[in-house]
């Protein structure tokens, strides 16, 4: 790897001799480092493997695996993630000890906003937004395989969002940087990298932090990030917060040997750094928002959204049991053919953002309408509320598994009955399928399949039954 000459000048800039010599030989180096994050609502398998320090539910694995053929990974009960990214999790969970709205800004692909979900209170209403419409997908298809009930999914500009008055008590960005942090794993960022890049994505960053700053409630918290190193992207934006608007940084308990570095001149700010730190690189500060006379216009706001109702939809009562609690834990609604269902305490701050921003889905999809019939939607299949004694079962074994998640029509035991019919992989939902006897239809959704004829003979085994 070649690294710019002036990112080498940045670098030896930056830091003491002797740690920019280590990081730069770091950055350098082509080792992989692989990890995951379990998904412990929906599973109690674990790998064997060293965990990530910060975040109980992360791990280390070995080499890079075959992810794409494991079903476990298509039916959520795990995310490859840095690890350095899983701090989130150690954030939220330090910081955050009762039912909050959060609005992660610049999602996609969606582990921060997994490991938000995950560690977040019950009660919580996560907002994930990705403005750039290909990547917001593909954040739409991670979180649904996370199968939390109350997250919304959004692809609309940063600007969009401070018009949501005070409604967010915390405000995560992870903002579009130069990628340096990213150097050892994408070759790309290394040959687009310049100093006229580092000053654009700065500008940028300004530019997305003054739109949605109106949207963070007064003493709310605001976390930024970036996985860059240079000090104009990182330090120097948490001084421009602090100046403008008077944010003052939060201290994180971070233990001395997890190794993450305080940040270069600015107390509150932390950087993970290769060489000191399993993952790659990243930059970290949570902020506070005053909390002054503007409570106010919070509080005017919070009645205005009072004002806002979910409006009832006419939705089969065989259809509202497709989730556990049914009608008295969900209000349904349907829009278009799509018929949706949120928990009821969330229901009203829902339709609230819907009215305010573009929306892509928003609660559980919970089906389709066809004619006089509802067909069940991939979202509910992977949701931790289905309601699996409302649907036929048939588990597979791996070769239909994976003959399923690339679209692939699979023929079932003739004792499993016609009609809609709930596949299970290892006793996990990967999704619907419509047995009609001597066949049955695949639907799985086209945009999520395995694009790959390659089948592994035999299953990756990252996840296994934990020891006692």
């Amino acid at each position: 790897m070649t690294l710019h000459p002036q990112f080498i000048e940045q670098i030896e800039g930056l830091f003491p001799v002797e740690e920019a010599r280590r990081l730069l030989e770091a950055i350098s180096s082509t080792e992989a480092i692989t990890s995951i994050r379990v998904n412990a609502a929906k599973t109690a398998l674990r790998p064997v493997a060293a965990r990530v320090p910060w975040c109980d539910t992360g791990y280390y694995l070995d080499g890079h695996e075959p992810f794409t053929f494991d079903p476990m990974l298509h039916a959520g009960l795990y995310y490859v993630q840095d690890a350095s990214s899983m701090i989130i999790s150690h954030i939220v969970k330090s910081l955050i000890d009762k039912p909050v709205r959060y609005l992660d800004l610049c999602a996609a692909p969606g582990g921060k906003t997994t490991a938000a979900l995950s560690a977040l209170p019950a009660g919580s209403l996560m907002v994930c937004n990705e403005v750039v419409p290909q990547r917001a997908s593909i954040l739409k298809e991670n979180v649904m395989k996370w199968g939390s009930t109350d997250c919304i999914v959004a692809s609309d500009d940063s600007s969009r969002w401070g018009k949501l008055t005070h409604f967010f008590d915390v405000v995560a960005a992870d903002v579009p940087c130069s990628g340096e942090g990213m150097f050892r794993k994408d070759a790309g960022a290394v040959e687009q990298w310049t100093p006229a890049l580092v000053a654009q994505c700065a500008e940028r960053q300004r530019l997305i932090i003054d739109n949605v700053w109106n949207a963070i409630a007064p003493g709310g918290l605001f976390i930024y990030s970036t996985c860059t190193y240079n000090r104009d992207e990182n330090e120097t934006m948490v001084e421009y917060v602090g100046e403008k608007y008077g944010a003052v940084p939060v201290l994180l308990d971070l233990p001395a040997e997890w190794g993450i570095a305080q940040g270069v001149g600015k107390e509150g700010c932390y950087r993970f750094l290769p060489h000191r730190t399993r993952g790659e690189g990243l930059f970290v500060c949570v902020m506070r928002k005053p909390d002054d006379e503007r409570r106010a216009v919070a509080l005017q706001d919070k009645q205005q959204r009072r004002n806002v109702r979910q409006p009832a939809a006419k939705v089969p009562d065989d259809v509202k049991r497709w989730l556990a609690g049914g009608e008295a834990a969900y209000t349904f609604a349907t829009t278009g053919d799509t018929v949706t269902a949120a928990r009821k305490e969330l229901a009203n701050e829902m339709t609230y953002v819907a009215s305010n921003v573009k929306v892509l889905s928003s609660g559980v999809e919970v089906g389709t309408v066809r004619g006089h019939d509802i067909v069940p939607s991939q979202s509910l299949a992977l949701s931790t509320a289905l309601n699996r004694q409302s649907f036929a079962t048939a588990e597979v074994g791996y070769g239909d598994a994976i003959a399923y998640l690339r679209g692939d029509a699979i023929v079932l035991d003739s004792a499993v009955p016609r009609g809609m019919v709930l596949l299970q992989y290892g006793g996990m939902p990967l999704g619907f399928v419509k047995q009609l006897g001597n066949r049955a239809n695949n639907l799985y959704p086209r945009e999520w399949r395995i694009r790959s004829t390659y089948v592994p003979v035999s299953p990756p085994s990252i996840l296994q039954q934990p020891t006692t």
